[in-house]
């Protein structure tokens, strides 16, 4: 039996209007796409920019610009992920060098025994072994209570806790002292927030120690190395 002609011209006109919306859809789509893409294109210059310049915000925290004359971004080698500088991801590692000769390394380390999860720093370690300097570079410690690791919201602003790592080497502060007052080792902790000094404290005595073992390899590699570690 043939179907209605009624019936055929309505099912012809939900066809006609799928098609024209599926179309439609299909148009707002391209458009989105291109515009997004556009946009990406345009700001991406724009977002390089503002990375590039916390890096060396960073960098400068840790580093003093007047210890080197060379560029370091330019002089930069990848670390890979690995268990002692608790890295999950590729990082870069800096070399600093006046005249030519090693003057430090600037790297990133982090680790997730903080109260409230990962801390991550950023370090530098001199060519003579001693830690330059340290920095918090992110966080979720309790604010008021754990968070005086970053200097910006430590109270001590003449001397933020952070600072008692600076200069100090393992022929100053022996390795198996270099922990909290708490667990016997040298560094002052904060009552009722030891867990954040001490998660601090330690991850920067692993990539001291890090660095010192590894040092002249970190520094004779060429720019843009991967740097791999020894294998046991």
């Amino acid at each position: 039996m043939s179907e209605p002609v009624g019936v055929g011209q309505r099912n012809s006109g939900v066809f006609r209007i799928s098609v024209r919306t599926a179309a439609i859809m299909l148009a707002f789509t391209l458009i989105f796409t291109a515009l997004m893409a556009g946009t990406y294109k345009a700001t991406a210059p724009m977002v390089a920019a503002s990375a590039l310049a916390e890096k060396l915000r960073l960098i400068g925290e840790v580093l003093p610009a007047t210890m080197h004359d060379n560029d370091l971004m330019a002089d930069a080698i990848t670390l890979p992920p690995g268990k002692v500088l608790g890295l999950d991801d590729d990082t870069r590692l800096w070399r600093a060098r006046r005249n030519g000769v090693p003057v430090a390394l600037v790297f990133e380390t982090a680790t997730a025994n903080g109260y409230a999860g990962r801390i991550g720093l950023i370090v530098a370690v001199g060519a003579d072994g001693r830690l330059l300097a340290a920095r918090v570079t992110t966080h979720k410690e309790t604010p008021g209570l754990g968070d005086y690791i970053d200097p910006k919201k430590d109270r001590n602003k003449a001397r933020p806790w952070i600072t008692q790592f600076s200069n100090l080497g393992f022929e100053t502060v022996p390795r198996d002292k270099w922990r909290v007052k708490k667990d016997g080792g040298r560094f002052d902790q904060m009552s009722g927030a030891t867990i954040s000094a001490r998660a601090v404290t330690n991850a920067s005595g692993r990539a001291l120690a890090w660095a010192v073992e590894n040092r002249e390899r970190l520094f004779a590699l060429p720019p843009d190395a991967r740097f791999e570690e020894k294998e046991l």
